[in-house]
């Protein structure tokens, strides 16, 4: 009578998840910390996250209810993203086109557009659009980009 039949409690393997698209990506690129990031955010892991960021990292957003910019560090950045992580059902980061792109051998600086989509519950579900402007430095034994800028053009 079952015979045939999928068990509801184990479900069968999912190639995609072993795809490229769920992979980490080489660090040693601009575009894999950029993929690395979604990854980070995707499966709200501050483990990657914390890899993307540098020791010297600085956070800028500008408060339009105070009219002022607000910055802070690493360690703020790690607290607020873990936060973030722990307090959302679900994290939907998409990356747009990039608006400006200089890179030399050790230093870049991109700004790109993105969207996100932040689901705390079924019924509180914002959608962010905007830009991040990040500046990246090429760790010199790694060979890895780290963030070391990020300054938040968005009009929240």
């Amino acid at each position: 009578m079952f015979a045939g039949c999928r068990n509801p409690f184990a479900p069968a393997f999912d190639a995609e998840a072993n795809s490229s698209s769920a992979a980490l990506a080489d660090q040693k690129t601009i575009d894999g910390v950029f993929q690395n990031f979604k990854y980070a955010y995707t499966f709200k892991d501050t483990s990657i996250y914390g890899q993307l960021i540098s020791s010297d990292f600085i956070f800028t957003y500008h408060d339009y209810d105070q009219g002022i910019d607000v910055s802070w560090g690493r360690d703020d950045e790690m607290k607020t993203t873990y936060g973030l992580f722990q307090n959302s059902q679900n994290l939907n980061l998409i990356w747009n086109n990039i608006v400006l792109s200089s890179v030399d051998s050790t230093t870049a600086n991109i700004v790109r557009g993105f969207n996100l989509t932040i689901t705390f519950s079924p019924t509180d579900i914002p959608r962010l659009d905007g830009r991040v402007n990040m500046t990246l430095r090429k760790d010199p034994a790694t060979q890895k980009w780290l963030i070391t800028r990020w300054i938040d053009e968005s009009n929240f």
